[in-house]
């Protein structure tokens, strides 16, 4: 199962597009450590283009929102890196 389940994950962060250069973020290498569980756990790090990017916030939704539409997907867990503000964007991304 999980590893059909990463490959529905993969394509939909595929769809996951920045508004400032176009291009998706698993193009853009922002997904890292992807990986899902047999319980449908899915664990990954974020890692926004710059410790100040403007669109972190509002990308790390999507890809929170974007996962909880995948088939088999149960439970997400993003981890931030390289952000100025990543404690707070993963405190949100918890609630």
């Amino acid at each position: 199962m999980s590893a059909d389940t990463l490959q529905r994950v993969s394509e939909a962060l595929a769809h996951v597009i920045d508004p400032e250069t176009g291009l998706d973020i698993m193009r853009m290498e922002l997904i890292h450590d992807l990986s899902v569980d047999e319980n449908g756990k899915v664990r990954m790090t974020f890692r926004p283009s710059s410790p100040v990017c403007p669109m972190a916030y509002a990308l790390a939704n999507e890809i929170k929102k974007t996962l909880g539409n995948v088939e088999s997907v149960r439970q997400v867990e993003i981890k931030v890196e390289n952000f100025r503000d990543a404690e707070r964007l993963e405190q949100l991304l918890r609630s």
